[in-house]
């Protein structure tokens, strides 16, 4: 009996002494360095708003966000680094929606699993435009629509976002619009195309073409968002310009490797919030840049995802696109 209390005992202080240790870690996070992958370019906008936040977060952590941008491959290549990395709560990821819900659709083969990846927070949903080239001497969607059957197979147009170019496809269907898809590397070359009226048509965040639209080099012709932009409050909405609905935004939000410690996410969500609600940063690095502020809870980015999977089978399926 004396030897079994002996060993309850010492079972019992090593408890004691190991259960405080797992919010002292919490509480000391982080300690080192933390890594975001990027999977867009450098210079685009989720990665100029990135680094913003990462200066801020820098501050309220305590420890530097070193960015690491690894474009391509409809954003695949930086989803599966980040579904490789190590799930220490020393690695993010800064992604869109195509990784997160359309690419399982669109490819036989994904290196990663979508669902394995755990949402941090919703940073931001992206006002998007229809814009053309001011060359076209067009203001509205139906002259573009009556432009291109006029000049049929001259135009083309590029689309940043799958849910965009599905829903252009399906624009071009039910008004019969004869306008031909070119796809771009990014969003820079896409935008230079679209200057020198080679690609006089596009899809783009506000923000790429926001001096554009202001000078008058192009027009716009309709945003995706669910109201008109402050930034051009005398552009249509989608279902204004068109009279079709568009159920589908464009947003960006910060994942983390399976099995990340769930107190580090909640740490990195927090100060997340806590940034977008400050109105200097929020105006200067949101509102003004196009972006529709969000920072939500992991369980409300989740939803979101869980939500948009089954919106984007049924884009995909109506679009009759195949896995390719």
């Amino acid at each position: 009996m004396t030897m079994l209390r002996t060993i309850v005992g010492l079972i019992a202080a090593l408890f004691a002494i190991a259960s405080p240790a797992q919010p002292a870690a919490a509480q000391d996070y982080p300690t080192r360095p933390i890594r975001v992958i990027g999977g867009a370019s450098a210079g685009g906008t989720s990665d100029v708003f990135m680094r913003a936040l990462a200066e801020e977060l820098h501050k309220g952590l305590g420890q530097p966000i070193v960015i690491e941008n690894r474009p391509g491959g409809a954003f695949n290549i930086g989803a599966r680094a980040c579904a490789e990395a190590q799930p220490d709560g020393y690695t993010f990821c800064l992604l869109p929606a195509e990784p997160l819900v359309f690419n399982q659709y669109l490819f036989k083969n994904l290196p990663f699993d979508p669902a394995a990846l755990v949402p941090v927070t919703q940073l931001f949903t992206i006002v998007q435009a229809l814009v053309v080239s001011s060359a076209l001497n067009v203001k509205t969607v139906p002259e573009l629509v009556a432009l291109s059957k006029a000049r049929p197979s001259t135009l083309s147009y590029s689309a940043g976002s799958v849910p965009f170019g599905v829903f252009f496809e399906r624009l071009k269907k039910e008004t019969g619009a004869d306008i031909i898809r070119v796809p771009f590397r990014g969003g820079g070359e896409a935008v230079t195309a679209l200057l020198s009226g080679t690609t006089p048509v596009g899809f783009y965040g506000i923000s790429n073409v926001r001096s554009h639209l202001e000078a008058g080099s192009v027009i716009g012709l309709m945003v995706d968002s669910d109201k008109r932009s402050p930034l051009f409050p005398g552009i249509p909405t989608v279902p204004e310009a068109t009279g079709l609905p568009y159920d589908s935004r464009s947003y960006y939000g910060l994942l983390a490797p399976p099995g990340t410690p769930k107190a580090f996410i909640a740490r990195v969500q927090a100060e997340v919030a806590r940034i977008e609600r400050e109105p200097e940063f929020r105006k200067r690095y949101l509102i003004e840049r196009g972006l529709d502020p969000v920072a939500s809870a992991p369980d409300e980015f989740a939803r979101v995802i869980r939500d948009d999977r089954v919106v984007a089978a049924q884009i995909v399926k109506e679009a009759g696109l195949e896995p390719q």
